[in-house]
């Protein structure tokens, strides 16, 4: 049977979809953008964004009793493949190099609100 994760520590949802769902161990997160669970847009610069995108996932996860060392699977979405290393560094101190979830990083034209990065995440419990 599918749960709907929700946590108050992360964005709510600005569509029809949950911040998460559960079917038996599994947990699918929904792509997380630099948005503050008070809704504020964070547009600084492409690490402030990243570290915002990362303290959200952190808190869906936490919210399914789940950490970033549960992840098996990571979707990045950028605007601007340039930003890359930047990005990298950020979600690389955020997640264990020697335990490190399968992943692909994709530019694309664009992305809600007209962020730089958005962030799903698959976890196993």
């Amino acid at each position: 049977m599918k749960k709907i994760i929700f946590t108050e520590k992360a964005p709510a949802p600005i569509g029809p979809y949950s911040q998460a769902t559960q079917i038996g161990n599994t947990i699918y997160t929904s792509g997380q953008i630099p948005l503050t669970a008070a809704g504020e847009l964070i547009s600084g610069s492409i690490e402030e964004e990243t570290k915002q995108v990362m303290e959200n996932l952190k808190a869906v996860l936490e919210a399914a009793g789940a950490t970033f060392e549960h992840v098996v699977k990571t979707t990045i979405f950028i605007s601007n493949m340039d930003d890359f290393g930047k990005i990298n560094g950020v979600y690389g101190s955020y997640i264990n190099e020697e335990t490190a979830p399968a992943r692909e990083t994709v530019q694309v034209a664009r992305l809600p609100k007209d962020v730089n990065v958005e962030i799903s995440m698959i976890a196993v419990l």
